[in-house]
């Protein structure tokens, strides 16, 4: 089983979740029930190994110092919990590397598992930031409302990246393995529409970076040269890519409303909605924002964000919500 991590330098990390419950069969009294196929009716589960796979620069020692029974056991230090004679039936192991490419031997791994990650393009698009090109995203930082060129650039690198990803997975898993896919989705058949992603980076955000321009902190050009290499697919821009690979048959395709990033306590408190949306867009962003324009710009910006963002909260608390595309695929 190889669960593949966020392509955007954050860590996969497993908190607070007990990975052998989740992972194990549960409800019902059938056949195939937790109540008749659990250690307590004297049966031992299956042992099976999970590559946990992210980009090299993750923190793999803090995932695997969550994974239970070495967790929160009162074992102490990582290498006493090691030595001790604590017993899992999964075996887990890092794998480095980004998704786009090989990542196991061939025939090795019998599921597939990706959450939240395939959205990320493995790069922005030459074109859209190449002066000379139509596509070129002139005065955005995002494709939300851009012109057609840029957009359709935008989904060409995200139907390319998907081939490679769905060609390096048919290679590496057995015949008859399964594959469960979730990335952010839109329902508008127009790419410039991009939904939650769009009101996510495309307003509030955008407009910062014209704050920090007008007010002579950066130039225009600068602003001009970063884009955020996200693009939230169609059913149809997802269905393209599966059917023509030809290797996975298609056991289920939907894209279904999720919820708001805006996560408050207080909904009537306008600040602490202008706070969570520029957590919200740092949380995600943040790493190439800083290393664009540097730590201290970045803290402009984001408090820029923040101010915007609170003039705005009731509005926002309204109207952002996301969108996700769930598949379920098997290798033919």
């Amino acid at each position: 089983m190889a669960p593949l991590g966020d392509n955007n330098n954050n860590n996969v990390v497993v908190s607070n979740l007990k990975l052998e419950r989740m992972l194990s069969m549960k409800g019902g009294k059938g056949e195939a029930s937790y109540v008749n196929n659990s250690q307590a009716q004297g049966q031992e589960p299956p042992e099976f190994s999970a590559f946990f796979s992210d980009l090299p620069s993750n923190d793999f020692n803090t995932l695997f110092q969550l994974l239970p029974p070495l967790a929160n056991n009162g074992c102490g230090s990582m290498e006493e919990c090691l030595a001790s004679n604590s017993h899992r039936s999964y075996f887990a192991a890092g794998v480095p590397g980004s998704f786009y490419r090989r990542l196991f031997p061939a025939r090795s791994i019998d599921v597939f598992y990706s959450a939240f990650s395939l959205h990320w393009l493995s790069q922005v698009p030459e074109i859209v930031l190449d002066k000379r090109s139509p596509a070129y995203n002139k005065g955005k930082i995002y494709i939300h409302g851009a012109n057609e060129s840029t957009a359709n650039a935008y989904r060409k690198q995200f139907q390319t990246d998907l081939a490679y990803f769905l060609g390096c997975r048919s290679k590496e898993m057995k015949r008859g393995g399964s594959m469960f896919l979730a990335c952010l989705g839109r329902t508008s058949v127009d790419p410039t529409d991009q939904g939650g992603a769009g009101l996510l980076f495309g307003t509030h955000f955008q407009d910062a970076w014209d704050d920090l321009v007008q007010e002579g902190l950066i130039t225009s050009e600068k602003r001009d040269k970063f884009n955020i290499p996200v693009y939230a697919p169609s059913i149809q821009d997802f269905k393209e890519v599966v059917e023509a690979n030809g290797s996975f048959k298609i056991n289920n395709l939907q894209v279904f409303r999720g919820g708001s990033p805006l996560v408050v306590s207080h909904p009537d408190d306008a600040a602490e909605i202008g706070r969570a949306l520029a957590n919200s867009c740092r949380s995600v962003s943040g790493v190439l924002v800083d290393a664009h324009i540097g730590e201290q710009l970045s803290d402009e910006l984001f408090t820029r964000v923040e101010e915007r963002a609170t003039c705005h909260a009731k509005e926002l608390l309204q109207n952002l919500q996301f969108f996700h595309i769930v598949a379920s695929l098997s290798l033919v």
